[in-house]
């Protein structure tokens, strides 16, 4: 075999092993980016619940979740249960379009004593996600959690700490079956009302945001909690 001929199937060989290592590892990554993308999820949803997670290992979250969270999806045309579906059935093109919402429940002893959504929308310079959690009256929030966002770190992220969200606890996110004019309010301004927390200094856009998606994501639930209340 001539010299020249010898160096290409040489360099043709170390393409095709390192191309084969190259795929295996990318496989192996988006395994685990998979099952990491899916224990954020199952983290945030504990934390909406009121679950204190801090030091938690995600053993003990993946525990908490399964003996006390049951998943299932909403039919947003008519506010009943698709029977049968969870939420990781769910279409990119559903959930864009909020067609088919899905919902968490949290059973104590036996009985549902809050229920969660996912919250979403649009913010100062990404879309904000998170989760929120109502009591059993079906009116009162529990909890709330932002995890995913592209806002500014110190300002527009301040959504994702402690201060900010623990003020959402006991507020009233529906009021006598439908939603409330929940407001974000500037941080200087006085405000009383069982509806409205406090923004963040030099985030209005970003507060206003989570404002108007969730009065939005409310009033996609407002069909199927009703239901529930007619039935209790």
């Amino acid at each position: 075999m001539r010299e020249d001929t010898r160096t290409l199937v040489f360099a043709g060989a170390t393409c095709l092993v390192v191309s084969l290592l190259l795929s295996g590892t990318a496989a192996g990554l988006k395994s685990r980016i998979t099952a990491n993308e899916e224990f954020d999820v199952k983290r945030n949803i504990v934390k909406a619940f009121g679950v204190n997670i801090a030091g938690a290992t995600p053993e003990s979250i993946n525990e908490t979740f399964e003996e006390h969270i049951s998943e299932m999806v909403v039919d947003a045309s008519n506010g009943t249960l698709i029977e049968g579906m969870l939420p990781k059935q769910i279409t990119p093109e559903a959930m864009e379009a909020k067609t088919q919402l899905p919902l968490y429940t949290w059973t104590e002893n036996g009985e549902i004593t809050r229920y969660a959504i996912p919250i979403s929308g649009k913010g100062l310079w990404s879309m904000l996600h998170g989760y929120l959690s109502l009591e059993s009256d079906l009116q009162t929030i529990a909890g709330i959690t932002f995890y995913k966002h592209g806002e500014t770190p110190g300002l527009g992220a301040e959504i994702e700490k402690d201060w900010f969200q623990n003020q959402f606890r006991g507020k009233k996110l529906y009021e006598d079956g439908a939603p409330t004019e929940f407001k974000v309010a500037k941080p200087d301004s006085e405000k009383d009302g069982p509806s409205e927390v406090d923004g963040i200094s030099g985030a209005t856009l970003t507060g206003k945001g989570v404002q108007d998606f969730l009065r939005k994501d409310a009033a996609s639930y407002a069909d199927y909690f009703n239901s529930i209340k007619e039935g209790k």
